[in-house]
């Protein structure tokens, strides 16, 4: 269980004020230039001994993604990019950290930019998040104003600027390279690598992309020390996260907690538990839609974590959990899942544009079981074929939550594909 005085996201529900006055309160902008002096290495170094892993889904060590920028910048300027295009089903965690906390990344993208040597950091914010663009607009007008960031920011003679863009709301953006196209005014699609973002980026600059939540916990690690941030959690596994908790509960929250924290216990304690209770739990996807589900045999124990849940199969992804109980019918959920991924596919690989669509068809006629048993089998074969074999991973996200339910629920599909058949021939005599 996290301890109060280890939270790093202090105003994650919006009790206290989201201004710089409110911010330097909390202890936002605190020290910021004594940070600044020290070396690019030293900073890189911290974040590493930190442990921190991305919080955007793919769990990579971000000091270490930071260690890939070149160490000099010659004729073409660096860039650090701030991946806020929160747009994975279940995933409101970014949102509220720009609603409520906007200084601690804003201080969080000045020590990043400063240690990848940025000159400029992009925050490419979801469309749709109106108001939060206000809100972090606003934000970046009162660092500015005060100095914190632009010429010589924070009086450390290091310049510096934030510039904040609104996305047009494809859930592609959020893959880093199609939110680099969206960003210089192309089509969001994805681009192949090598060459990769940190020798060939933002307008063929080296550029580092990194999640709201990843640049928001940097200010307090290096305020707070690498063996701090690392005292808290499980081996490889450390640090404070913040979970998005939906579906089936009582209490729907974002709460933030320790990695490692056991998945029961998140549920109970801050979601208000199961609606029907504990024994009324079907099945929770651990970390936003793209992951495969776990059944409630495996909730019982599994801790929360990257490492523990790719063990079952699954993995941590965004943090989301979205809760389903008894009285969820799986195959219909999973089914808009694939519907979203369906549409929401750019259409540049074969094997997702395709695949994407005909496992949505599929999975239209399994939810009301029109469909021969064979069939579940060729449905896997097909996320197989899909699944590592396009440019970025939107379509290994189509590809899971299937693969999760046909691992976990199998009996049920052929329980409604016979049922089915057993109505027609009904149908069929009378």
């Amino acid at each position: 269980m996290l301890k109060d005085k280890d939270r790093i996201f202090t105003n994650l529900y919006g009790w206290f004020r989201s201004d710089i006055v409110g911010a330097r309160e909390r202890g936002d902008w605190s020290n910021t230039t004594e940070i600044l002096k020290m070396s690019q290495e030293k900073i890189i170094d911290v974040v590493k001994s930190s442990g921190l892993r991305g919080r955007g889904g793919g769990g990579f060590l971000t000091g270490l993604k930071w260690s890939f920028m070149p160490k000099e910048v010659k004729e073409r300027p660096h860039y650090l990019v701030v991946n806020a295009d929160e747009s994975e089903p279940g995933t409101c965690k970014d949102r509220e950290i720009v609603r409520h906390d906007p200084h601690k990344l804003i201080e969080g993208c000045l020590i990043g930019g400063f240690a990848i040597r940025a000159s400029t950091a992009f925050i490419y914010l979801r469309g749709e998040f109106y108001n939060e663009a206000l809100i972090l607009q606003k934000a970046i007008d009162e660092a500015y104003d005060a100095g914190l960031i632009g010429k010589n920011a924070c009086g450390s003679g290091y310049d510096f600027n934030v510039i904040l863009h609104r996305g047009a709301g494809a859930y592609i953006c959020g893959e880093e390279t199609a939110l680099l196209e969206s960003l210089e005014g192309k089509k969001g699609q994805p681009r192949l690598k090598p060459p990769f973002p940190a020798s060939i980026g933002l307008y063929g600059c080296p550029t580092t992309v990194n999640n709201v939540e990843s640049i928001a916990v940097i200010p307090t690690i290096l305020r707070r020390g690498a063996g701090w941030f690392a005292s808290i959690g499980r081996p490889k596994n450390y640090g404070p996260k913040i979970f998005s908790i939906s579906g089936h509960v009582n209490n729907p929250c974002n709460v933030e907690e320790e990695l490692g924290v056991p998945l029961k216990e998140l549920i109970n304690k801050h979601a208000g538990g199961v609606i029907g209770g504990w024994d009324n739990l079907l099945a929770v996807i651990p970390g936003g839609s793209s992951v495969p589900l776990l059944p409630k045999s495996t909730c019982d124990e599994i801790l929360m974590d990257f490492d523990s849940l790719r063990e079952v199969h699954s993995a941590l992804g965004t943090a989301a959990v979205i809760v389903m109980n008894k009285q969820t019918d799986v195959i219909k959920a999973i089914a808009r899942l694939s519907a979203f991924y369906k549409h929401e596919s750019c259409g540049q690989c074969t094997p997702c544009r395709e695949g994407t669509a005909w496992m949505s068809r599929v999975m239209q006629r399994m939810v009301r079981g029109d469909a021969d048993i064979e069939e579940i089998d060729i449905l896997e074969d097909v996320t197989r074929q899909v699944e590592g074999h396009t440019i970025c991973a939107l379509g290994d996200a189509a590809a899971w939550p299937i693969q999760g339910m046909i691992r976990n629920f199998r009996p049920e599909m052929e329980r409604r594909i016979i049922a089915y058949k057993a109505n027609q021939q009904v149908k069929s005599i009378t």
